[in-house]
């Protein structure tokens, strides 16, 4: 998975382009499916090929930079493994929009660089669409020109999603001559 960035950037300022495409999934995604139990012994590469494999066998080798991920309710749950928000973030996935999240998924997405959607119209977004969205804004515009709105994501995590994650932004605030961050 070489040709995928580590880290793809992700501008979160004033979004207008509707350049995002849509994949979509049901309700009740689970950690397990975003980061299957079985390849947890291996780096987040090998996970990240087998993301949602279950539910979408086509989406680990077809996701492209920039694509987002559009769930039903409780997108998630079960265990708090971090992997299952890296996963997505090493496949270069941009957001997740769903009407809920699990708690503890939310925390770790935001620790990793995933930027999460809250959005209750988000089952009227198609798969395949193509999506503007303005997280500071909460909006989302579909390629007909309807928007929806979603609830606003506090600038604290938004500053965590543009900087690649809670470490690297942790490392940009605080760095330090000798290269060993303070905190």
């Amino acid at each position: 998975m070489s040709e995928r960035p580590t880290n793809p950037p992700q501008a979160v300022h004033g979004e207008t382009s509707a350049a995002h495409r849509v994949w979509r999934v049901g309700a009740d995604i689970d950690t397990d499916a975003l980061a299957p139990g079985a390849y947890m012994k291996f780096g987040i590469d090998e996970i990240a090929r087998h993301c949602l494999e279950i539910a979408r066998p086509d989406f680990a080798a077809g996701v492209q930079p920039g694509d987002v991920l559009v769930a039903g309710p409780n997108f998630g749950i079960g265990s708090s493994r971090e992997q299952a928000a890296a996963a997505l973030v090493r496949l270069g996935v941009r957001a997740v929009i769903a009407p809920a999240f699990n708690g503890l998924y939310f925390r770790n997405a935001f620790n990793v660089g995933l930027l999460l959607l809250t959005c209750a119209d988000a089952g009227s977004i198609d798969e395949g669409e193509h999506i503007a969205i303005d997280p500071r804004a909460g909006r989302i515009r579909r390629a007909d020109g309807v928007e929806l709105t979603c609830e606003p994501v506090p600038a604290f995590l938004l500053d965590m999603v543009e900087a690649g994650g809670l470490l690297n932004l942790l490392k940009q605030r605080y760095p330090t001559s000798n290269g060993v961050t303070s905190c």
